[in-house]
């Protein structure tokens, strides 16, 4: 009997045909086979590790959750996909956990052989004689990198029996990469719960904020509302910023004690079963924003709603930035933040000076998810089933010009975009955005607490 239970076995038909896809792609351009490691245990300290984390490429292909792991996947008439995987030990399990087993695992998820991965080093030279093509990433772990070349020169030594090997190495990851920018049923699901799962963690934190309590005591509320929600992690450090650390656009300390007058800007999103979210929401700690503060409020959540606009099939990457970039030009013009015509702010990047960085990026397995911004040069057109955020932003230090009614504080408003047919679905409309909502969300939180 196993020493420790079992955990679900994810639904099997997406990363199935995943695979299946990967290989008819491979077949497409001259077979082979694929080599695709997962992430490896990495030491905190002395004997304690960071808590794990697959590699994000080999779950996508796997639903395997185990380290020391790995796939081979092998393209031709007759595809093949083999997995790698730790022996089963029940001594071990009282320590570490359950594990499958390569039995288990072949069975279970779906695969056509499967190895303990003590076999993978005698095993891979034989599937790599006379393959035309080897697919694997190069340059992301030398380990693994070292490992492949043994392999490969394995191969080479048998050469004078007639042994060929891989004539050519192609990045796996390219092709993933493609792959994962256009997400199935499955994916939108679980972003779809990831997303409301962080939704709800941000009312949360609007209704616990108020003046003297500190940023950390925030950050532990939105924890709380992720795993509590089910949420296996944080997608990444939560920024929880509030006065001038807004304007520290990756400001992770989350210290201060937060006063009333402040702005409070939450950039926090959770990951679901290998998916992740991101939200960011900007809010008074007093509850009501002054007059400078909304005016800046303003002017970014008009520049998301013009980028949002722009968000569809067929537009290229590029188009939700110049839409936003525009609106907070213009908006910094009429505050006399800036000087000169809007094409002589947008010509000469002026805007620069409050809002540096780019309104989006891709969301999936990762928070900046894989998939390349350009084709051949040129921004690439967004197509339905890709999942961006969508993210303008402010931010105010004390300058020369600068009023100091302006000073130390930042605004960012970010939600998560799925390009539909006709347009895009914003599915982090549970966190509010507008001024009137955020400000009426944090009164009933106050007058409960009374």
């Amino acid at each position: 009997m196993s020493a420790a239970p079992a955990p679900p076995v994810p639904d099997l038909a997406p990363f199935k045909a995943r695979r299946e896809r990967l290989m008819a792609r491979m077949l497409a351009a001259g077979g082979g086979i694929a080599v695709v490691p997962t992430a490896p245990e990495r030491a905190r300290n002395r004997d304690t590790h960071f808590p794990y984390r697959f590699d994000s490429y080999f779950h996508y292909l796997t639903g395997f959750g185990e380290p020391e792991a790995a796939v081979v996947l092998v393209a031709g008439e007759t595809p093949r996909s083999i997995l790698f995987c730790r022996e089963k030990d029940e001594e071990r399990e009282i320590w570490d956990g359950f594990r499958y087993g390569p039995e288990a695992a072949r069975e279970l998820f779906g695969f056509d052989e499967a190895w303990t991965i003590g076999d993978l080093d005698l095993r891979l030279p034989q599937m790599l004689a006379d393959q035309p093509v080897l697919w694997c990433g190069f340059g992301y772990d030398r380990d693994w990198d070292d490992r492949i070349t043994r392999a490969l020169n394995a191969v080479r030594a048998n050469a004078r029996a007639g042994t060929v090997p891989p004539h050519s190495l192609r990045d796996v990851r390219a092709e993933l990469d493609e792959m994962r920018l256009i997400k199935d049923a499955s994916e939108l699901a679980t972003m779809r719960r990831a997303a409301a799962i962080s939704a709800a963690a941000h009312c949360r934190a609007m209704a616990a904020t108020r003046p003297g309590r500190h940023e950390y005591e925030i950050e532990a509320e939105l924890l709380h509302a992720f795993r509590s929600a089910g949420s296996q992690a944080p997608a990444y450090p939560s920024i929880v910023a509030s006065g001038p650390n807004a304007c520290v656009l990756h400001y992770v300390g989350n210290e201060r004690r937060m006063a009333d007058g402040d702005l409070l800007l939450i950039d926090a999103g959770c990951e679901l079963d290998g998916y992740a979210s991101d939200i960011t929401r900007t809010f008074p700690v007093g509850g009501r924003f002054n007059g400078p503060q909304r005016d800046v409020y303003e002017i970014v959540l008009a520049a998301q709603h013009a980028a949002r606009e722009a968000v569809k099939p067929g537009a290229h990457w590029n188009e939700p930035h110049e839409a936003a970039v525009k609106v907070i030009a213009q908006g910094l013009i009429d505050l006399k933040l800036l000087r000169g015509s809007l094409e002589h702010v947008l010509e000469a990047g002026e805007y620069r000076r409050f809002y540096m960085h780019r309104t989006g990026h891709w969301l999936g397995r990762d928070v900046h998810d894989a998939g390349e911004y350009k084709l051949q040069g040129e921004w690439r057109p967004l197509e339905a089933g890709m999942v961006l955020t969508v993210e303008p932003g402010c931010y105010i230090r004390p300058a020369e010009g600068v009023p100091e009614a302006f000073w130390n504080f930042g605004v960012r408003i970010e939600d998560d975009a799925v390009v539909t047919a006709t347009g895009c679905e914003f599915i982090t409309d549970g966190a509010p955005r507008t001024v009137d909502a955020i400000e009426a969300l944090m009164r009933e939180a106050a007058d409960a607490a009374q």
